[in-house]
């Protein structure tokens, strides 16, 4: 669980700090491809980066000892993180109703840590597999439909398709029982994973450049904790420490309700409020 929370703080420092790289490099103006270049010269772009990646290395720890559903929970509530990181270094101001969302997201996953039992001990059936690549490919598909639609309806469509391909990769992770080259080659998950993930970015990516970005954190939220969380329950093995259950539950939800309603540090506000 601690590699769970602590994958949540990089990835929500990540994104403040790239934030304020991001408006520093455009304050030249030019090309998104300079802006690129100008970003990836500061050090806090790329710190950001490093904790990404360090991130990554937690989220899959993780996923190797605890239940899905918790390592979900955790990665919603990087958005907690965002908010309380932005709110000391963008200077944003943050309303009485989201400082409570924080603390109900902090209460959330105290009752998961209290809850959560072991990773489950099955491997599921042999065809969850080619399920979890064959959802990656949907993914991509979901992409190419969402990106036809107007306004909201796209970005929550796109969120929703960024969600389900993180999603993919939680479950891949744990379907990946070798890391022999040989076993990996002929591993369908291991595609899923990588497949799954190129596409969430490029979604993720879409759906915030071209909508709402609380709508699209929105769906993306929704789309990588319930799917992947029942997938770990049902077919993984899943399970909470015993008559803890309902604490399981409540903290899940808990969780996930608060994230939700800090839905618009998706993406670090370019100007303080």
């Amino acid at each position: 669980m601690v590699c769970a929370l602590g994958a949540a703080v990089c990835f929500g420092t990540a994104t403040v700090w790239q934030a304020v790289a991001a408006r520093a490099a455009s304050a030249d103006g030019g090309s998104d491809a300079a802006l690129l270049l100008r970003a990836l010269r500061q050090w806090r772009y790329l710190a950001g980066l490093a904790l990404d990646g360090l991130g990554f290395l937690l989220q899959i720890a993780a996923l190797r000892s605890v239940p899905i559903y918790a390592v979900g929970a955790a990665l919603a509530s990087s958005l907690a993180v965002t908010a309380v990181v932005a709110a000391r270094l963008l200077r944003v101001r943050l309303s009485g109703v989201e400082w409570a969302a924080v603390g109900v997201v902090c209460a959330g996953m105290a009752m998961l840590g209290l809850a959560s039992g072991t990773e489950g001990d099955r491997g599921g059936p042999a065809v969850l597999k080619w399920a979890m690549l064959g959802a990656a490919v949907g993914v991509l598909l979901l992409g190419a439909v969402g990106g036809r639609l107007p306004g909201r309806g796209r970005a929550l469509l796109l969120g929703l398709g960024a969600g389900f391909g993180f999603g993919v990769v939680e479950v891949a992770v744990r379907l990946i029982d070798s890391l022999r080259p040989a076993h990996l080659l002929t591993n369908p998950a291991a595609y899923a994973l990588l497949l799954g993930g190129g596409a969430a970015f490029m979604l993720l990516t879409s759906a915030l450049q071209r909508g709402s970005v609380t709508t699209a954190t929105a769906g993306m939220v929704i789309g990588e904790t319930i799917g992947p969380a029942a997938v770990g329950v049902v077919w993984l093995g899943d399970r909470t420490r015993e008559g803890l259950g309902w604490l399981a539950v409540l903290g899940f939800a808990v969780a996930v309700a608060g994230a939700l309603a800090l839905a618009r540090f998706g993406e670090a506000p370019a100007e303080p409020a």
